[in-house]
């Protein structure tokens, strides 16, 4: 599950670890790629064969500091959040990203704007 992945990331980030290993998931692997794409965390690569797959994400710092300073879930198992293009709003005024799953797959809040797609509101980084 991603909250996992997520949480994980930013222990690790905190603990100054240079790399994280991770079971490989589909949606783990978007998410990762999508934030090396946005420079949250340096590079994402799949590793091992079927059985024992793993995500290795080599974390970012800048100034000794980890570049992720905080992650807020908006949606949850027992309660999805799903917000149309038109009520996307900006993160942390335009230094933060919200990730959304779409019918075009994973995709940040500007992305989905930009091509008028709604989904749902997975969580918010900064």
């Amino acid at each position: 599950m991603y909250t996992n992945f997520l949480t994980e990331l930013k222990n690790a980030q905190m603990a100054k670890k240079p790399a994280l290993k991770i079971p490989f998931s589909k949606m783990d692997m978007a998410i990762a790629e999508l934030l090396v794409r946005m420079h949250y965390v340096e590079s994402v690569a799949e590793k091992g064969r079927m059985p024992k797959r793993i995500i290795e994400v080599k974390l970012k710092y800048t100034d000794g500091k980890g570049v992720i300073q905080g992650i807020k879930f908006l949606s949850r198992p027992s309660l999805r959040q799903y917000t149309g293009f038109r009520d996307m709003k900006l993160v942390k005024s335009g230094y933060g990203m919200a990730v959304f799953s779409t019918p075009e797959g994973i995709m940040t809040g500007r992305e989905a704007r930009k091509k008028k797609i709604g989904g749902q509101a997975l969580f918010e980084i900064w």
